[in-house]
């Protein structure tokens, strides 16, 4: 079975690792971030631990994708 789930990147469930980094992300940046992945043509969507392991395991790329210094961004409270 596949199901789709359309949600906002504010409203998503981040887990682990991924959930403290999103936390380091304002509202706007996950906003853009929302943007720059919808306008990424992928195979199929992406899958919620696709969303999941983005955020945790490339956040590096992340920052990169919105301009921000990953260095400054971890040392954020």
């Amino acid at each position: 079975m596949t199901m789709t789930i359309e949600k906002s990147l504010r409203d998503f469930n981040f887990w682990g690792g991924a959930a403290t980094n999103a936390a380091k992300l304002t509202p706007a940046e996950l906003d853009t971030l929302e943007e720059y992945l919808d306008s990424i043509e992928f195979d199929a969507p992406m899958s919620i631990t696709e969303v999941n392991d983005c955020l945790w395991f490339d956040f590096e790329s992340v920052c990169d994708w919105l301009g921000l210094d990953y260095e400054e961004v971890m040392a954020r409270t």
